[in-house]
């Protein structure tokens, strides 16, 4: 893997967070009834930083919870020949919610329609959107984000590498090629 270029600093991703956080209460009309679930790992952190942004901007603390769905992937048994599909929980009911999804990357679209399927086993949220930080192209399915950071075209050589903490020890977005 080879190093090609630093795409947003820290102070890009936080402005970057910042505006998606102001998109999702305009497109919510304030925060009443909604809730930011994050896909493990990295959509974790990001969501519980939109919430931030969003307490900060509208004075009041939204749910946020996040989201393990490495059970409703569509490639699962490649982990096991004999997958055990597991309920996804959250410390809230999306019943009549609004909730955004929160991923770091969106690439093919296969881990937002798992994220979804997750969502939908726990009730029936009002609406469902997609936030995430980098969209790179490429969908394999029909999905799109309603909120997002910055568009990064780039080929299936390429690697977007998103750095947070606790698993990183900067805040950062990188470009790597694969080849």
């Amino acid at each position: 893997m080879k190093y090609k270029a630093t795409l947003l600093d820290e102070k890009d991703v936080k402005r970057a967070l910042s505006r998606i956080a102001h998109e999702i209460l305009e497109g919510n009309k304030g925060s009443e009834g909604l809730c930011l679930v994050g896909i493990l790992r990295r959509g974790k952190t990001l969501a519980s930083m939109l919430c931030e942004n969003i307490e900060r901007i509208e004075g009041v603390s939204i749910p946020c919870g996040d989201l393990d769905i490495r059970f409703y992937r569509d490639d699962l048994e490649k982990e096991s020949a004999d997958p055990t599909l597991k309920a996804a929980s959250l410390p809230f009911s999306v019943q009549g919610k609004k909730v955004v999804i929160v991923d770091d990357v969106l690439y093919t679209g296969r881990t937002a329609r798992a994220a979804i399927e997750a969502v939908f086993a726990m009730g029936r949220p009002d609406c469902i959107r997609l936030a995430v930080l980098i969209d790179r192209g490429h969908r394999e399915l029909p999905i799109r984000a309603d909120y997002v950071g910055k568009n990064i075209p780039t080929s299936h050589e390429e690697l977007v590498k998103v750095s947070l903490p606790p698993y990183e020890e900067e805040i950062s977005v990188e470009l790597f090629s694969l080849t």
